[in-house]
């Protein structure tokens, strides 16, 4: 679920799949959710074709918002 969550499956979509209500599933998986809102602002601007927004453009990707971490060997 996880998984689902973090590829910007809706979590009503989730819990329903999963057998839960979306407020267990929003309990449980409250970290995986946390981070979701940048992504989320992002594939909004994408899809309107707006400019990205300027406060959450350059900002790092965290570990738990569902995102790889850039590559950073050489």
């Amino acid at each position: 679920m996880s998984a689902w969550l973090g590829a910007g499956v809706p979590s009503t979509q989730v819990a329903e799949w999963a057998g839960h209500s979306v407020a267990v599933l929003h309990r449980i998986y409250a970290k995986v959710l946390a981070g979701q809102a940048a992504s989320a602002r992002q594939r909004i601007e994408a899809a309107l074709e707006l400019p990205p927004d300027p406060e959450t453009a350059n900002r790092p990707q965290t570990p738990d918002d569902g995102r790889a971490e850039p590559d950073t060997a050489g």
